[in-house]
């Protein structure tokens, strides 16, 4: 190809994408998804952070400090799943 062909084929895809948005608004199911995604990470942290203080404060409670702790987890795998399934 000619240096005026290609100059040509890129002015071309250039005058197609400048009639296309590239922004757009999300459906209401992908807001949902990002606002439970958001509450799942919130309570996540709350539980990290009760898990780490358990374990410091009541170092005889380590079936609670396990239990607190795995459930933390449990929360950000749902989260996980939730970001790549939707």
């Amino acid at each position: 190809m000619k240096q005026e062909e290609i100059d040509q084929a890129i002015a071309e895809a250039l005058a197609k994408e400048k009639g296309k948005s590239r922004w757009h608004r999300p459906s209401r199911r992908a807001e949902r998804v990002r606002q439970a995604r958001q509450v799942l990470n919130v309570v996540f942290m709350i539980g990290f952070v009760a898990a780490i203080a358990i374990y410091f404060l009541l170092p005889e409670q380590r079936a609670l400090f396990f239990g607190v702790g795995f459930g933390a987890i449990l929360l950000k795998v749902v989260e996980f799943v939730l970001r790549f399934m939707f």
